[in-house]
């Protein structure tokens, strides 16, 4: 567990997306992230994604805005694969946590990774051993891994959700090869569009993302485990996908001219900030 020794209050935010409650950040002293308070108790928290606009849990194409997600995802599916084959061009052991419906364990099996995925979700996991011949598995089998099995592991958008924050990161370090390869994504609440839509940013995604994480506190969080980050890349798709989801809860309604605006917006003063609105971690053994 992380100690709680947060004092200052961030923001109010609500959530969208689900219950309409509301909750607030606070700042963490110790690691300098934010967190959801209150936060669900751990039986109470599945309810919450409970809703079918959770893209990452269906394979769905019902709409505009789910077709284009699935086309950009498509896209960064690529980019990812040439991320984790940039460490090694042998076949090698890869932990995809919170694979979601598993296209992206699909992609790196289907290129010569041996892969096993963490999801959840039950139908999600069923979505995803379909396509990696059965390879995912729940929560309880983190446990049940051999130490230092993996080469790489990694969390697209999934620290942000898991409760036992600091135990998490324990066990992924002990998952891993002395020489592997940590691949953490995260939204960045220090990025312009967060700045500029404040408690109407999608990426807040209260009470699901429990955690709320700038560039300091991942190098916090990490170091604690004598590791360490090599290498920050951003996400630029995020920008506009999150500017987009913002104009809704902000105005009631979709306006994704606007939305790709701020995301560019967001995107442009990235290159000189080095605050995208999401980042990849990449994280080696200190």
């Amino acid at each position: 567990m992380v100690k709680n020794q947060s004092t200052n209050k961030y923001l109010k935010v609500k959530d969208y997306s689900v219950s309409g409650e509301e909750f607030e950040l606070i700042e963490n002293q110790e690691y300098g992230f934010l967190e959801t308070t209150p936060q669900p108790t751990l039986d109470k928290l599945p309810g919450y994604y409970q809703s079918e606009d959770y893209i990452s849990h269906t394979d769905s194409k019902r709409n505009a805005f789910e077709k284009v997600y699935h086309l950009v995802r498509s896209i960064s599916l690529k980019k990812k694969l040439k991320l984790i084959n940039s460490f090694s061009s042998e076949a090698k052991q890869l932990l995809d946590v919170g694979c979601g419906t598993g296209d992206f364990l699909q992609t790196a099996q289907q290129n010569g990774w041996l892969v096993s995925g963490i999801e959840p979700n039950e139908e999600a996991r069923g979505i995803a051993n379909s396509k990696t011949n059965k390879s995912v598995f729940d929560t309880e089998q983190l446990q049940k891994f051999e130490s230092k099995q993996f080469d790489v592991i990694t969390l697209w958008h999934v620290l942000e959700h898991l409760p036992n924050l600091e135990d998490h990161i324990k066990t992924f370090k002990t998952l891993l090869k002395d020489n592997g390869t940590l691949l953490i994504a995260v939204p960045n609440y220090k990025s312009f569009d967060a700045k500029h839509y404040k408690e109407f940013w999608a990426a807040f995604d209260v009470p699901r993302h429990l955690w709320h994480f700038n560039q300091v506190s991942i190098s916090n969080l990490v170091s604690k485990q004598n590791m360490s980050v090599v290498k920050t890349k951003p996400m630029l798709f995020d920008a506009f996908y999150v500017s987009m989801l913002s104009e809704k809860y902000k105005t009631g309604k979709m306006n994704p001219v606007k939305g790709f605006w701020y995301g560019l917006r967001s995107n442009l003063k990235s290159i000189s900030s080095k605050e995208a609105s999401s980042l990849i971690y990449i994280i080696k053994n200190s």
